[in-house]
């Protein structure tokens, strides 16, 4: 029978291991209570919720918390619903298009100040998102977008950081596929959609992910803009579901297990891109 051989550290590789397991569970018990917390609570009475000690098990079984949130006509949480899906995808899809354009541009082609152009997008990633809320405001309201939807999804659609992660990547495609390309023929705006972008996927997939979050979790910006109940986002709008003197924990939990679900799909669903695309960006470990 062999010995295990001891590592640097004096310990085991069969102690490591179990070592390293222990602490991966306990950070996904950190992660992963709170979210059971929240989709149990939601499936509690009123009474049960209020309950100390709070009990891990709803008893009894109910969907009082979800009968509320569907069927309030004062606060219509599935119209702020629809309103966040619509905001967040189209603002996504603005990102990945002046993104897209500026960091290609930024990372391929040579022009005069270039490096200055980039620095000063760059630096624009250090000016505190609050103190723009103002000279924002002033913009929109003489675009006349105060309570509309493209008063949330057209600021920001300029993302200093998108341009950046995506240059990072464009840097990373080896030169030769577009010099192929230019000996076939092709030029600069087809270089870029059917050689550059096809293989920018995992970045663009990446950028579409973070860009949705953000817009998706925007509570500030909304509350200074949006004024009619049906015009809400989802997360301001949750907010109304805090009563003044009593909360319902099973209603405010159930609004909150509806805005969890669209980020836990998209980030399932684009796990693989995500990964590929930090890794290839110049923004890993």
């Amino acid at each position: 029978m062999t010995t295990p051989t001891p590592t640097t550290d004096g310990s085991t590789p069969g102690l490591r291991r179990v070592g390293l397991y222990a602490t991966l569970v306990a950070l996904a018990l950190i992660f992963l209570v709170p979210l059971v917390w929240m989709v149990i609570t939601s499936l509690k009475t009123y009474t049960a919720a209020q309950q100390i000690p709070p009990s891990w098990l709803p008893n009894p079984l109910a969907g009082y918390g979800y009968e509320q949130i569907l069927n309030n006509s004062a606060n219509p949480v599935l119209r702020w619903f629809l309103n966040s899906m619509l905001a967040a995808t189209l603002h996504s899809a603005l990102v990945l298009v002046t993104a897209s354009l500026a960091a290609y541009s930024l990372a391929r082609l040579r022009f005069r100040g270039r490096g200055v152009t980039f620095a000063l997008i760059v630096g624009t990633l250090f000016i505190p998102p609050t103190s723009l809320i103002i000279p924002n405001f002033l913009i929109v309201d003489q675009l006349n977008w105060i309570d509309t939807l493209a008063v949330v999804v057209v600021p920001g659609a300029a993302s200093a950081f998108g341009v950046f992660f995506l240059r990072q990547f464009f840097l990373s495609l080896p030169n030769e596929l577009e010099e192929a390309a230019t000996l076939d023929g092709a030029n600069q705006w087809q270089i870029f959609y059917k050689v550059v972008l096809p293989l920018s996927r995992p970045a663009l997939a990446t950028l579409a992910v973070l860009s949705f979050l953000t817009n998706w979790n925007d509570f500030l910006w909304p509350i200074f803009v949006l004024f009619s109940p049906d015009q809400l986002t989802l997360p301001p709008g949750l907010g109304l579901l805090q009563g003044s003197y009593v909360t319902d924990y099973p209603v405010i939990m159930a609004g909150a297990v509806l805005a969890s679900l669209p980020v836990l799909i998209l980030f399932v669903l684009a796990q693989r891109h995500i990964i590929q695309g930090v890794s290839r960006s110049g923004l890993k470990g």
